[in-house]
Formats: structure tokens, C-alpha cells, sequence
């Protein structure tokens, strides 16, 4: 429904029928349905989760970030939400939150103090994430100088593959490149 048929149906049948409030009705009805189209997507901006790409623009700038203009929206927020929860005092808790906003499942930070070392491992994911150069200069940015980071990932291992009890065509059948069965879950 229009915003001309709501505003219509707020006013007495005569005058809904008189012309010349018809054709207000008509042409301020639109211009009312553009308004709140516009404010409905400036409230998206609002939110890192929700902004599109000239909001993000706009958050990229606010928090000193080279823009990413070109990458898609996902990793463009991954970013963003990445440098907001950077901000305070490092401890493990706060790298774990850093890498998990990078949408690429949980993570486990595991410290070793003795060899001034911290170890970021993907769980929940196999294989490297997309948009692990921007996560290595995030965690690179918070992480004070003098501690070393390892990352770790996850693969398909072989005595995963044992535990299926495939039969060699049974693989076959999977159709997989060696990468994608590195991967497979």
C-alpha cells in the first residue's frame, strides 16, 4: 500500500473524491514514500552489520581504515567490527574476539609467556580463511610488539579418512580436487 492510499483513507470520503486533494494526495504521496525509503537505509548505516557500501565507506574513514572498496561487504565488515573490538587493553580474550569477527568460525588463542608467543587457531573451519591478510594485520595492530603469533589451521586429516572406511571408488565418487578434500567435513 502506497503512502497516497494511506494517507487517503485518513480523511472523510468527500474529500477523498474532490479532485484537487486527490492530485496532492497523489503527488505528495510518493515523495513521502522516497522519504522514508531513505531514512530506513540511513538506520542501516547505523550498524556495522547492516551498513551497504557507502555507509561502510563512511565507517572505514571514522575508524582511519584504507578503504576496501572493491572487496565485498562481508570482509569489508569483518574488518570494521575487527578494529572496533581492538580498541582497550590486549588480552587473550580480546585477540580471540578480533579473529572471530572475521566470520570464519571460532578460534582458540593459547598463550605461551615463556617464549613471549601466541598461537591463533581456526576450530571450527578448515583450510586458511580468505581474508587472512587482513585478520594477520588486525591481530598485527593490537598485539603489543614484543609477542610473536603463529596461526594454525584445520585439514581433512588421514585418520579421518580411515574412520569413513571408504572404498577407493566410493572416493572416486566425491569427484574432489586434492584441495577440496583437504577441506572436506
Amino acid at each position: 500500500m502506497s503512502r497516497a492510499d494511506v494517507m487517503l483513507a485518513y480523511v472523510p470520503q468527500f474529500i477523498q473524491t474532490a479532485r484537487s486533494y486527490k492530485a496532492v494526495i497523489d503527488t505528495e504521496g510518493p515523495e513521502f514514500d522516497l522519504v522514508r525509503t531513505n531514512l530506513a537505509d540511513i538506520l542501516k548505516q547505523f550498524y556495522v552489520e547492516t551498513a551497504t557500501a557507502w555507509g561502510l565507506d563512511l565507517w572505514e574513514q571514522m575508524l582511519d581504515l584504507k578503504s576496501y572498496a572493491g572487496k565485498p561487504l562481508e570482509q569489508r565488515r569483518s574488518r570494521i567490527i575487527s578494529k572496533l573490538r581492538g580498541m582497550g587493553t590486549v588480552t587473550v580474550v580480546l585477540i580471540q574476539n578480533v579473529a572471530e569477527s572475521y566470520s570464519y568460525g571460532s578460534v582458540a588463542v593459547t598463550e605461551y609467556p615463556d617464549q613471549y608467543s601466541f598461537t591463533v587457531k581456526f576450530i571450527d573451519e578448515r583450510g586458511i580463511p580468505a581474508n587472512l591478510n587482513d585478520l594477520k594485520a588486525a591481530i598485527e595492530e593490537i598485539k603489543p610488539a614484543h609477542l610473536a603469533v603463529t596461526y594454525e589451521f584445520t585439514y581433512f586429516i588421514w585418520d579421518e579418512l580411515d574412520a569413513k572406511a571408504w572404498t577407493w571408488d566410493q572416493l572416486d565418487a566425491l569427484a574432489l580436487t586434492w584441495n577440496q578434500l583437504e577441506v572436506y567435513s
